[in-house]
């Protein structure tokens, strides 16, 4: 990655990869120095090697994480796959067809869900026209649960729409994702069985990437609402053709049922993949507002009144996806640094360091 349109690699954009690690394999022993300036972070350790690497979510336990892998850069879909959180033990927990995205752990660690565009498709997605300028697929993704080991697979999700981008209520009792179901992209809740969906959201635009708060109680995501008539009609019609335009998010936050929706942000830009802080007060995020054209993202936190932003990160390309651990000792995320070959991103993880 490293560039803005790289982010739709690690989002959306990959296919069928065979397993590149399998269980045995070592820890790392890459440490780096944290870059001048960040002064949140310590004792960095790179714990993937090569390919595009993104989206990697802590379990309950905090010992292990789920991530999205492409064993190449520019070539083959995202698969899951499993590691500690010293990068041991690293394996495929989907079936390596298809596109895979976001998954997750849940009942306390004894269940993992992610999407899937296999039961649609096995083959790899198209990667979508660009000429309408840089644009997400909307692809036919369903809602997937089983073991951590990859058995025991059950589809959630069964409407031939975009169903991804879930995370669970810290109870574990409620999925939280992004559904085109109703024809516009919008947040929804739903049991862990696939029962009893609720619609959160109801504005033209699109909403997704929530999580909830550590209490359970609020919601944070990332929206690109149309401002104007034209701006409408080109995201209706990229939304008709499966796209949309995602170069403009701003953050929000809600009571966990919807209610209350408010804007956190107005900063410009890409402003995505929000995570709370353990104490809840606090939102990390992904920007890249101070070159809103540009791949260089970092990482920053901002209070839930919009207030007190600040800088995390200060590589020169690529940092997001950022995700604490439960007690917010250890932050994990996607980086482009130190890497070994051109556009690669790799996971990362730190001892987070709170400042007075």
């Amino acid at each position: 990655m490293g560039r803005w349109s790289h982010i739709q690699s690690s989002f959306l954009l990959t296919v069928l990869a065979a397993c590149a690690s399998t269980p045995g394999t070592p820890a790392s022993t890459v440490m780096l120095d944290p870059e001048p300036g960040e002064s949140h972070l310590a004792n960095i350790r790179q714990l993937t090697f090569g390919g595009n690497n993104a989206e990697a979510y802590f379990s309950r336990s905090g010992t292990e994480l789920i991530f999205q892998r492409q064993e190449e850069v520019g070539r083959g879909c995202d698969q899951q796959y499993i590691m500690n959180i010293d990068g041991s033990n690293t394996r495929r927990v989907s079936n390596g067809e298809g596109r895979t995205t976001c998954g997750y752990f849940y009942d306390n660690d004894q269940r993992i869900l992610y999407s899937s565009t296999f039961a649609h498709d096995p083959a790899c997605p198209a990667t979508p026209d660009q000429s309408r300028g840089y644009v997400w697929p909307l692809g036919h993704l369903e809602v997937y649960t089983s073991r951590p080991d990859g058995s025991d697979l059950q589809q959630l999700t069964d409407n031939g729409a975009y169903n991804a981008e879930s995370t669970l209520s810290p109870d574990g009792t409620r999925i939280l994702f992004t559904s085109t179901m109703d024809g516009d992209i919008e947040l929804y809740t739903m049991a862990v069985d696939g029962s009893n969906v609720r619609r959160l959201t109801d504005r033209v635009g699109y909403d997704g990437g929530a999580f909830f708060s550590p209490d359970g109680r609020s919601i944070v995501w990332r929206s690109a609402y149309p401002e104007t008539a034209a701006d409408t009609a080109d995201y209706m019609e990229l939304l008709t053709n499966r796209m949309v335009r995602p170069a403009r998010v701003e953050l929000w936050v809600a009571n966990a049922d919807g209610t209350d929706p408010r804007q956190i942000t107005h900063l410009g830009g890409a402003n995505f993949a929000p995570f709370f802080h353990p104490d809840g007060q606090r939102i990390i995020f992904s920007s890249n507002h101070e070159q809103p054209r540009s791949g260089r993202f970092d990482l920053y936190l901002v209070n839930l009144d919009g207030s007190g932003l600040e800088r995390v990160t200060t590589y020169e390309d690529f940092d997001s996806f950022p995700m604490f651990n439960t007690d917010g000792t250890k932050l994990v995320w996607a980086s482009n640094r130190n890497q070994s070959s051109e556009g690669e991103t790799n996971i990362f993880i730190a001892d987070w360091v709170d400042l007075p």
